[in-house]
């Protein structure tokens, strides 16, 4: 499979797959606004943002001809990268990413001409990012391996907001919710500087306790810049000093909760679940039928105990690469575990130095 021509939205692949670019041909926003399975990370925003972040290169396959609409379509972006080899990822940064087709047999058709693809550009390996585990089985068959394992937490907003509210764990989000609202905690809500750059302080402070390097300034910018009013920043702040903050996503009937960042010293005040519980009654309100909490590593105890108090069964999630020897570390392996010994020493600003050189690398 061959780049697209210059000026052109999409190219032949062969007599029976036709590859376009979603940023550029106007069927992609249309046919994912209408897509049931469809997400933020479909969006030609979110890939926008990728684009102009990170330099890749999204593109999609679809069964569909030049001159007729839409039917089916995967996304992904052409990751190159001298350090970590140059691949096809279903999709960088996204927590899940299905294939938009009407059947797990039209998924894996789409996912075997992707993989016809990597011999002719010389790809190191193919990434897929399904929710649907009936693709996942498919796709083993077709000789991926399972590369990472996730859980997903979706909260069901259908419910009445008071019945939402009792479902939560008592101790660890009602409490703390209340006990935040008796501090006197006061929110701030929006997207203009002032609350990006407290956002992205807390943010890398966290990151930092964390032992990893944040994503790029840029990166948070250009999602703002990209996904317009669909992308809402909130920060708790006690007697003026920010806490707490969170980056949410809009799209369709899904409000998506991306990132956040807390300072440690207040986390006795309850301010994250107290933005949260926030962020999930105003989608609430404005009509969202589901909040999406993200993904989690099994290896992340701490994280998952977290989430599993708002969402108490979450979805077990692979991810899953061809070929089936591309697998990636295990995350208590030597380089990983080095690599966080070096970056818990690093200063904030050097940590964010960090982070803008090696994340397009690791997309």
């Amino acid at each position: 499979m061959s780049n697209p021509p210059q000026g052109r939205a999409d190219s032949v692949v062969d007599n029976k797959c036709y590859e376009l670019d979603p940023t550029i041909d106007p069927r992609w926003a249309e046919f994912v606004r209408n897509h049931p399975k469809s997400s933020v990370f479909h969006s030609v925003g979110w890939l926008e943002a990728l684009r102009h972040t990170y330099a890749y290169k999204p593109a999609s396959l679809t069964t569909s001809t030049t001159n007729e609409p839409l039917k089916n379509g995967i996304v992904f972006c052409r990751v190159k990268s001298w350090l970590t080899g140059d691949r096809l990822v279903a999709l960088p940064f996204s927590d899940h990413c299905q294939p938009l087709c009407d059947s797990a047999e039209e998924s894996i058709f789409l996912i075997r001409a992707l993989q016809h693809s990597l011999y002719p550009g010389n790809w190191k390996y193919l990434e897929i990012r399904p929710i649907d585990e009936q693709i996942g089985r498919l796709s083993e068959q077709a000789g991926f391996a399972r590369s990472s394992r996730y859980f997903l937490h979706i909260l069901d907003l259908q419910p009445q907001l008071n019945e939402i509210f009792r479902r939560l764990d008592k101790d660890s989000v009602q409490r703390r919710v209340l006990r935040a609202e008796r501090a006197g905690l006061t929110e701030g809500c929006g997207q203009s500087s002032e609350l990006l750059n407290i956002f992205y302080e807390l943010f890398v402070l966290t990151r930092r306790r964390h032992s990893l390097p944040p994503a790029p300034y840029s990166w948070f910018q250009n999602l703002i810049e990209c996904l317009g009013t669909a992308v809402e920043i909130r920060v708790a702040y006690f007697k003026k000093t920010a806490v707490s903050a969170i980056l949410t996503l809009r799209f369709n009937n899904v409000v998506y909760y991306k990132y956040g960042g807390s300072n440690a010293r207040f986390n006795s005040l309850g301010a994250t679940p107290w933005l949260l519980w926030n962020a999930v009654a105003d989608a609430k309100s404005q009509g969202a039928l589901s909040f999406d909490l993200g993904r989690t590593e099994t290896d992340n105890p701490g994280l998952l105990a977290f989430k599993n108090h708002w969402v108490s069964n979450p979805i077990d999630m692979d991810y899953w690469r061809y070929p089936s020897g591309m697998s990636r570390l295990a995350p208590g392996s030597f380089p990983p575990r080095l690599a966080k010994r070096v970056f818990s020493l690093m200063p904030g600003p050097l940590l964010k130095v960090a982070g803008r050189m090696l994340y397009p690398h690791i997309g």
